[in-house]
């Protein structure tokens, strides 16, 4: 074809292939793994920051409602602030004192507890069976036990309590992120526009992308965490308050600690909820078997429920992975940075899953693939789904 021939089929179309990283690219890469080098270095002192990074995901979607009707951002970021310093006063104003009772109650019931749980398994195992020898060496671990329990000091607890006090001493670092996340809501849109300005312009539409792949999806699981964790917790408690009138009062005494333990834990996929009935379901033991029956049906009840009707509403596909796949990053996320780490494990899975097939479809020598791509359109077509409805 010649030029006339060329000229008179347009100007070709431009190349929305990647191509090789130019001096810019180069250098935005390096300071990238230099700012990861940092981060990492300096992880013991990041978890304020991460909490903060949970309230900018909070707090940002109402400020944007207000700042679109038309209030200022600085005035919005107030408000909300002052309606979630309500909403938490009220909160710990209603749950501090019972949860505190509650807790001295268990302390104090506990050597009882476990006294009786220890004549019910001695009375199982020989129900079942088991060699006499084999039941006087349990007999033998449980009596210590119990005995252990029983001579416990409150001072014990000292250790504990210094540290708790001591991260709470740290105040300067969580008086700090209040205002930090003040200053990110509040410039949000300056921000992410100056950082764009010292992005390399054949990178930006990848980083905008991206950076929506993930604020979707950590987004949505902070937020459906919360709704989720609150609507276990309240249910759990409501549940366990009428095993508590109908079965046995038992349940009742402990209903709060029982309620706040399921609701944190709803924060680990399919293991979360399983540890948090084991305190329920051992006070039940302590009860008659009714009861055990009573407290199983009733967490398995909660969690039916919640992923039938509440985790495909509140979160959909966003944070679809196979069960396999959570238990895994879980156990990984956990050894790496601990708690934190299996908690955030799952939506950072999540998230780097997406910015995958993103790059894996910019890759592509498909237009329709780069164009769907640099829009931020999903990635693929949801692949079929496992027997336990999640996504792999």
């Amino acid at each position: 074809m010649d030029a006339s021939e060329s000229s008179a089929a347009g100007p070709r179309p431009p190349d929305l292939r990647l191509g090789a990283p130019t001096p810019r690219v180069a250098l935005v890469i390096i300071a990238a793994v230099a700012l990861v080098a940092i981060l990492y270095a300096g992880r013991d002192v990041l978890a304020p920051f991460v909490l903060g990074i949970f309230l900018v995901f909070l707090l940002d979607p109402p400020v944007e409602w207000l700042a679109r009707r038309g209030i200022g951002r600085g005035s919005a970021v107030l408000l909300v602030y002052l309606i979630v310093i309500a909403i938490v006063v009220i909160l710990v104003a209603i749950t501090a004192a019972p949860l505190i009772s509650q807790v001295r109650k268990l302390i104090d019931e506990l050597p009882a507890l476990v006294e009786t749980l220890r004549a019910q398994l001695l009375v199982l195992l020989e129900r079942l069976g088991v060699p006499d020898d084999i039941i006087a060496n349990i007999r033998g671990a449980l009596d210590h036990l119990g005995a252990t329990i029983g001579r416990i000091d409150p001072a014990v607890f000292l250790p504990f309590v210094t540290s708790v006090f001591s991260i709470i001493g740290s105040v300067v670092a969580f008086i700090v992120v209040p205002v930090w996340v003040w200053y990110v809501v509040k410039d949000r849109p300056a921000v992410t526009a100056g950082l764009e300005a010292g992005i390399p312009e054949l990178w930006r539409a990848d980083v905008r992308a991206v950076t929506a792949i993930t604020t979707d999806v950590l987004g949505r699981w902070v937020r459906g965490q919360l709704i989720l964790g609150s609507a276990v917790g309240l249910a759990t408690l409501v549940g366990l308050v009428i095993l508590g009138i109908v079965v046995d009062p038992i349940f009742l005494r402990f209903s709060v600690v029982l309620a706040v333990i399921a609701g944190f834990l709803e924060m680990l996929p399919i293991i979360g909820p399983i540890i948090s009935a084991i305190p329920a379901l051992i006070l039940a033991v302590t009860v008659s078997p009714v009861a055990l029956v009573a407290v199983f049906l009733l967490y398995l009840v909660i969690q039916q429920l919640e992923n039938t009707f509440l985790v495909p509403k509140i979160q959909g596909d966003a944070v679809a992975l196979h069960p396999a796949a959570i238990l895994f990053v879980i156990v990984l996320g956990g050894a790496v940075y601990g708690l934190l780490g299996a908690i955030l494990a799952v939506p950072i899975a999540a998230a780097a899953r997406d910015v995958y097939r993103h790059f894996f479809r910019r890759l592509s020598d498909h237009e329709s693939d780069l164009t769907r791509a640099i829009a931020g359109a999903p990635a693929d077509p949801p692949p079929a789904e496992s027997e336990s409805g999640e996504e792999l």
